[in-house]
């Protein structure tokens, strides 16, 4: 059995993390690539760095923050914003990256799911899949701009395509969760279980301890979360305790 993975998520605006509710109302929650040491040592498996405000002003800091990064921990890293050509992932892999996850760009272009996988292999690449409940066949659609936007997407005709085009995991966030702390939407979990192939990273509405758990028993293989580590709810061991006492495979 493969284990579950934790995995900090860092929204990066102007240098610095942040964290809202469905990404409004922001608040600082420290250096990203201080926290991502602390991670780092607290026993996170993974690190997803989402770089939120992704203009082209910021590129260079995104850059050097992955760099600085890499240099302090030593767990994969997946770095999300503002890629929009395979270029901008080997910048990003160069500079220390394990890992690139694409959004809005795939939306747009969805011929650069294949070239990202054809270049650099389906394993560097992470679909993330804005998703809320809409009118559509199957009850949930693909959103942009922090949610707030339709992108006239099935969600989970998404995915499958993403998956068909080549990517290497699915991060699904539901836009309805995140932020609020009233657990995972289990719904949409187990709905996109179901039609994947590969990987499911969970995000989205971590609150308390047995949220993780109802979200792994709905068929994800990987958790992310970040308010509930950035302000001290509880701790990445806390989570790994308690999942190990339900009897997942842990890595301790």
């Amino acid at each position: 059995m493969l284990a579950k993975r934790i995995i900090p998520c860092l929204d990066v605006a102007a240098g610095r993390v942040v964290k809202g509710v469905n990404f409004q109302n922001l608040r600082d929650a420290g250096d990203p690539v201080e926290l991502a040491k602390l991670y780092g040592d607290a026993g996170a498996d993974e690190l997803t760095f989402l770089d939120i405000s992704a203009s082209v002003e910021d590129r260079s800091t995104t850059l050097e923050m992955v760099s600085r990064t890499a240099e302090q921990v030593f767990i994969p890293l997946t770095v999300g914003g503002g890629i929009r050509a395979s270029a901008d992932v080997d910048r990003l892999l160069r500079a220390g990256a394990d890992k690139v996850s694409i959004n809005t760009a795939a939306i747009n272009n969805p011929q650069l799911i294949n070239e990202i996988a054809d270049r650099f292999g389906n394993q560097v690449l992470v679909l993330s899949v804005d998703a809320r409940r809409a009118e559509t066949p199957s009850g949930f659609e693909v959103t942009t701009h922090g949610g707030r936007k339709s992108a006239g997407l099935d969600a989970l005709a998404w995915v499958e395509e993403g998956i068909t085009r080549g990517v290497g995991e699915i991060l699904l966030n539901s836009m309805d969760a995140d932020g609020t702390g009233d657990g995972y939407d289990i719904e949409m979990i187990r709905a996109v279980r179901a039609i994947s192939s590969v990987p499911v990273i969970a995000s989205g509405g971590a609150g308390k301890l047995s949220d993780f758990a109802s979200a792994l028993d709905a068929g994800a293989d990987a958790l992310l979360a970040a308010s509930v580590f950035h302000f001290g709810t509880f701790t990445i061991a806390e989570v790994k305790e308690d999942l190990s006492a339900r009897g997942y495979s842990i890595r301790r």
